[in-house]
Parts: structure tokens; sequence; C-alpha cells
């Protein structure tokens, strides 16, 4: 099967694609709730894996949620994390329903557009092997060097790299202090601490 993907473009928290898919970036508990939900589905509904090994205690530390939904209903979610020189992609999963169409494409390079703009140049993440050609295939993976395979939750996984090109407009510390403020991933329009520059600033106290 051939996707065909559109060019990569700054992250927003949502974006609607064909087929009535689009991907938001989770920021409410009921987005949140959406995640798990499918989380549960796959891992431990179809691996298996036990509750404690899924919820891993990284979903609240440093960690941005992606959804993506088909009218309106969560179908896939990913997980990343950010450390100071990689960011890490985790926890992807497809309902199975949904699979083996344009949704896993999808929400995979809104997970890199989102890496992107906020600077990084590298993403890793750890694959089933037997979805490595998947990711070699599409996203220019590759295997890294002097890594060897390794097992957790009754998988094999290998550690996959990949490049992440710089973008014009990545957020840096020297972004406008308005568009630091602004959500994850929305930062091309204005939010709720913009609107309050238009009161007046408080008086200096003497």
């Amino acid at each position: 099967m051939t996707v065909h993907l559109p060019p990569p473009v700054a992250a927003r928290p949502a974006r609607a694609f064909a087929n009535d898919f689009e991907v938001r970036i989770a920021r409410t508990l009921n987005d949140l709730m959406q995640v798990m939900a499918v989380r549960t589905l796959v891992y431990m509904g179809e691996q298996a894996c036990p509750y404690d090994e899924e919820f891993d205690g990284n979903d609240f530390a440093g960690a941005t949620h992606l959804i993506l939904r088909k009218a309106d209903e969560p179908v896939g979610v990913v997980r990343l994390r950010w450390f100071a020189d990689f960011a890490k992609l985790e926890r992807l999963s497809i309902r199975k329903e949904h699979r083996g169409g344009p949704g896993l494409m999808m929400l995979s390079r809104e997970a890199f557009d989102l890496a992107r703009r906020k600077g990084y140049r590298r993403l890793m993440g750890h694959a089933q092997l037997r979805v490595v050609p998947f990711w070699k295939r599409y996203f220019q993976g590759r295997v890294r060097d002097g890594r060897n395979p390794f097992s957790f939750s009754d998988y094999d996984y290998v550690e996959l790299e990949f490049d992440l090109a710089p973008v014009a407009d990545a957020i840096t510390i020297n972004s406008e202090p308005l568009v630091l403020l602004r959500p994850e991933g929305d930062w091309d329009r204005p939010g709720v601490i913009d609107r309050s520059v238009a009161r007046s600033a408080p008086a200096a106290p003497i």
C-alpha cells in the first residue's frame, strides 16, 4: 500500500485530514482518558501487558500525548517524552479495526513534526522486531549501532534512531516570550495569555 503524505508543517493542537481523521494534542482530563482507553485496548487487551507495566509512571513526567481521532472517536495514540538532546517516541498504538489505513502514517508524521518544531534533531524509539521494516521504509529509521536487542513485557525490541531535519521556525530560548507561553504545539496563534495583554498593566510597586 502506498500512502502519499503532505509535506511537514508546523504542529498545531488539531490537524484535519481526509476520511474524517484528525490529530490532536491531549490537553484535558477527557483527552487523557481517551489516551488511556486506546492503550488499554491495544496493550492490555491484545498483548496482555500487565497494568503496572503499561502505565509506567511516565505519562505525566515531561510527556506529550497525541490522539488520532476518526469522526471524533479516539482510534490511535502516541506518547513523546523530551530529553536534553533527543525526543523519544513511545506507546504508539492504533485500535485494530483502524489498522491498515492512513491513520498510523498521520499520527507518526505529527509526532515527528512536533519534535522538529520543538527544535529536536534526533528522535529514538523502541520497536518490536516485526515493525522495524515500516520505520526504515517510511521514516528512514536505523537500528542503533552497537546496541543489543532487549526484551520487556514479553516482547523483543531494538533501538531505532531517526534524524530530524531542522525547521526555520523551531522554538528556541530566543522565541518571543508570549510564544513560549502558548499551549504546547499551538505556537502560531495567540492564546489566552496573549489576550491578557489587552488589560492595563498594573502599576509597578513603589
